[in-house]
């Protein structure tokens, strides 16, 4: 029997988590949760991060493998209070689950919903099935760390 399959190119499957929330809080808040360092690192890692476009920064986290446990990023845009976006990328190709090679985009979006504002995070460019465990843990991880955001915004 022969393989229909046989020599054809697999297709690799880009997929994005999308977390949304209304937090309690007015978007000035929130969006300070987001951008001061001191206040990051209490929701998310420690970071040298700084709001400013072209800005690299890194955030740091147990090593893992051949991974170093450092996310390599760059601010790539900045609106105030209203959109922040950032690359994110770390891993190796050595490591076939958690800590595998990721280059990934979060864009966050805030609004005013009510006396709060509308909190979305889109982080995209999770490649499967390479980073199907990495993308599996950050969308539970995203998820509860929308709460953590609204703690830390109070």
């Amino acid at each position: 029997m022969t393989n229909p399959n046989r020599g054809a190119a697999v297709t690799e499957v880009v997929r994005d988590i999308v977390v949304e929330e209304v937090l309690p809080h007015s978007p000035e808040k929130i969006w300070r949760a987001l951008t001061a360092a001191e206040l990051l690192a209490r929701w998310l890692m420690p970071s040298d991060f700084e709001p400013i476009v072209g800005k690299r920064f890194h955030f740091r986290t147990q090593p893992m493998g051949d991974w170093d446990g450092v996310v390599h990023c760059e601010v790539l845009e900045v609106v105030p209070l209203k959109r922040l976006v950032y690359s994110w990328k770390g891993g190796s190709k050595n490591n076939a689950k958690y800590g595998s090679e990721l280059d990934s985009v979060a864009t966050w979006t805030l609004e005013p919903a009510g006396s709060g504002t509308r909190l979305k995070l889109v982080h995209s460019g999770f490649r499967s099935p390479e980073n199907d465990f990495a993308y599996d843990t950050m969308k539970s991880g995203w998820g509860r760390i929308m709460a953590r955001i609204a703690e830390i915004a109070a």
